[in-house]
């Protein structure tokens, strides 16, 4: 029994989610999201919330039960209030600045690395810091990850992209022996 997936999920006022066979669209102030759930969950929208429920005893009804549930609850708290993630670029001589709908990168590489930002998504550079924000929740943390994954940060000097918040324990170099 999935805990998640028996917990009804309320829609707040001023969204609205309606269902037609497999898919269901859900409209904020923010926007609009839609999720094509599979045919081993039975999904009903009322007036109260939103129910899910495994259709048989198959391993994958229960597997895919709570994972419905929440993409649905993502949705919702995306066209609500959406959500942001937030970068920090370390290191000497790294810098980064948004032309338009790019963002250019300079990572100690010999050439600029500069990347689109996806339809959906906007970008905020203030200093070291960069911030992405959006209503998909999925699109918002991959876009984070491809950015990071440039530039990650390495172990002996802490530079590169890491998280806002992230700690990260820096190994200690080679000693000179006497």
């Amino acid at each position: 029994m999935s805990r998640l997936g028996k917990t009804p999920l309320a829609i707040p006022t001023g969204v609205t989610v309606t269902q037609s066979g497999k898919l269901i669209t859900v409209k904020g102030p923010k926007g609009e999201l839609s999720y094509t759930h599979r045919a081993e969950i039975a999904v009903t929208v009322d007036a109260t919330g939103v129910t899910t429920k495994p259709v048989g005893n198959a391993a994958l009804a229960s597997a895919m039960w709570g994972t419905t549930a929440r993409c649905i609850e993502n949705m919702i708290t995306g066209v609500t209030t959406g959500y942001a993630k937030k970068l920090e670029l370390n290191g000497v001589g790294y810098r980064m600045n948004l032309a338009g709908d790019k963002l250019n990168l300079a990572l100690g590489f010999s050439h600029p690395v500069v990347r689109m930002i996806p339809k959906g998504l906007s970008a905020v550079v203030e200093g070291n810091a960069l911030t992405i924000s959006g209503i998909d929740k999925q699109q918002v943390g991959q876009f984070t990850a491809e950015i990071r994954s440039l530039k990650p940060v390495e172990p002996y000097k802490g530079k590169g992209f890491r998280y806002f918040g992230e700690i990260i324990r820096l190994k200690e170099g080679k000693k000179a022996s006497a």
